[in-house]
């Protein structure tokens, strides 16, 4: 049994990216950059009015009021053809081409419209109103660096950069085996005295989703060896992960490790010294990555989050340690010394702080629905008081 830190550093050392693709625009949403995003022209390509008004002459400004007659438009997408002449303004809209001889625009709240001319009375003001060529972003300039994940913002500086695809680090696949005679189709049912719903394949499926994965398969399975060898084989051909959840105690039908060994498993390590998730698991067989987690909803969860979480963010390009993000969190409560096990609770964060959650039983599920940080606490840490400040990561 090794100590979570110690499992951090193996699961880091296998969590490299897998390879490079390319994927239109409309599909990059969550994917990781594997080549930067550099503009292919400059933004704005040309001279455009920031507000609506009238282009106009300063120079022809220069003795006020005055009245010039209004001899054309310009708008988005269809600018005015020719040079404004001395002594004219042109009407103008937001992100309309600047004519030539124009170098400034007077917003349309201080300009009297009659008789198709423009009547200009109060004083100028500091702005000029317009977007200069390249004023956002210069040709062959660095929008979005290799490693970032797409999000919304992202996307719009990837579209303005006028790039139709991008070249992104390919998401990793997981295929998710819930093992266990007493599991039962959340809904088929009616729960009884031998049979459960089965939930931890869905908060594991979501969240390696968040995580940048593609689920392939979920599926349950009795405790059958030879059935469970079966459903192994199936999902390392299938996928780049495969998670088991259960049947990694000693119990006679705990077969999570048996069940790969066919495959040739090759072992990360078997137990990490955490409260709870104690018999969380990793290792290689047939050139998939085996994620082992409890059957308990919460420990399956908690241990999710803990290395599940990094291992499909490095596969995905991130750094894995990003899925580790450990932040200082002030308590809203007293925590009492904690015991010879690290621990990581669940807990509630608000405006007044940190709660821990009610129940930390390893199997509670509605504590689980509650909370989203864990707090993490060494060994033998001493108790702690209202205010004090603990690592929290966000669940």
């Amino acid at each position: 049994m090794i100590g979570f830190d110690e499992a951090a550093i193996l699961v880091a050392g296998i969590a490299g990216p897998l390879g490079v693709e390319s994927v239109a625009l409309a599909d990059a949403r969550g994917r990781v950059l594997a080549e930067p995003v550099l503009a292919g022209g400059p933004s704005p390509s040309c001279d455009v009015s920031a507000m609506d008004g009238y282009a106009v002459r300063e120079a022809d400004l220069a003795d006020l009021p005055v009245s010039l007659p209004v001899v054309g438009e310009s708008f988005a997408g269809a600018g005015f053809v020719g040079t404004l002449s001395p002594g004219a303004c042109l009407r103008i809209f937001t992100g309309a081409p600047l004519p030539t001889g124009a170098d400034r625009v007077i917003i349309q709240e201080e300009v009297r419209l009659e008789g198709g001319r423009a009547t200009f009375s109060q004083p100028l003001c500091a702005r000029r109103h317009l977007r200069l060529t390249g004023s956002d972003f210069e040709a062959g300039d660095l929008l979005v660096p290799a490693g970032r994940r797409l999000n919304a913002q992202r996307l719009v500086a990837a579209a303005a950069a006028n790039l139709g695809e991008l070249r992104v680090f390919r998401r990793p696949t997981v295929a998710i085996l819930a093992t266990g005679d007493e599991l039962a189709e959340p809904g088929a049912s009616s729960p009884g005295a031998d049979a459960i719903p089965e939930s931890v394949s869905f908060g594991v499926a979501a969240l390696a989703e968040d995580w940048g994965a593609q689920v392939v398969s979920r599926r349950r399975c009795g405790d059958d060896l030879a059935a469970l060898q079966g459903a192994a084989a199936t999902a390392v051909a299938q996928a780049d992960v495969v998670v088991v959840t259960g049947g990694a105690s000693v119990g006679e039908r705990d077969f999570a490790r048996e069940m790969f060994a066919p495959l040739g498993l090759e072992l990360l390590f078997s137990k990490v010294d955490i409260k709870p998730g104690k018999p969380v698991w990793m290792g290689r067989a047939g050139g998939a990555v085996i994620v082992g987690l409890p059957g308990n909803p919460t420990s399956a969860l908690v241990t999710a989050r803990l290395f599940l979480a990094p291992l499909l963010a490095g596969l995905s390009g991130r750094n894995p340690r990003e899925a580790w993000a450990w932040r200082s969190v002030a308590l809203a409560g007293p925590m009492g010394r904690e015991g010879d096990r690290e621990t990581f609770h669940r807990a509630r964060c608000d405006r007044r702080g940190v709660t821990l959650s009610d129940d930390q039983d390893s199997s509670a599920q509605r504590a689980l629905a509650a909370s989203d940080l864990l707090i993490r606490r060494r060994p033998g840490e001493p108790a702690a008081e209202a205010g004090d400040r603990v690592e929290g990561l966000d669940l």
